[in-house]
């Protein structure tokens, strides 16, 4: 019997993110799963965004994190109604597929739950997708979820 304990959900706070929760979700619940939920500031986000017009004008990193922290808490709040399911909340800077797989790693997880679709257009192209990253070089197994109605469209 495989054993999920450990459940890593990686969000954007994306509507395709909202609805992969649902699944990270359910998972939890029917093995009685720790469930981590990962918010990854980009430093080149933050970096690009600081200087605009060269003024300083975004917060600092930890106004970010805590603003981050009060958006996932109220998403939780929101979506989340069984109070058996044990979350544990967690903001990182950096490369979103590195910081992924570096908490899989530390926490020893079992699956992580993941959108397909973040980025979009010329971001992606110069990029590439954070879940196929994180499926190609994660510790453990990966459950990527498609938003309905996105179909594959063949190169």
């Amino acid at each position: 019997m495989i054993k999920i304990e450990k459940i890593l959900f990686p969000t954007d706070f994306s509507e395709h993110s909202n609805h992969a929760f649902g699944y990270a979700l359910s998972f939890a619940k029917e093995y009685g799963a720790k469930l981590y939920l990962l918010h990854v500031i980009e430093d080149v986000q933050y970096l690009a965004n600081a200087y605009m017009f060269d003024v300083p004008i975004m917060p600092s990193f930890a106004d970010m994190e805590q603003n981050r922290l009060k958006e996932m808490q109220e998403f939780i709040e929101r979506e989340v109604t069984d109070s058996s399911i044990q979350i544990e909340k967690s903001i990182r800077r950096g490369r979103p597929f590195l910081e992924i797989i570096q908490m899989a790693r530390e926490e020893n997880v079992d699956l992580i739950v993941i959108a397909t679709h973040g980025r979009g257009g010329l971001e992606h192209v110069l990029f590439g997708s954070t879940a196929e990253k994180v499926v190609r070089k994660s510790p453990c197994p990966v459950l990527s979820i498609r938003m309905p109605g996105h179909e594959f469209v063949m190169p």
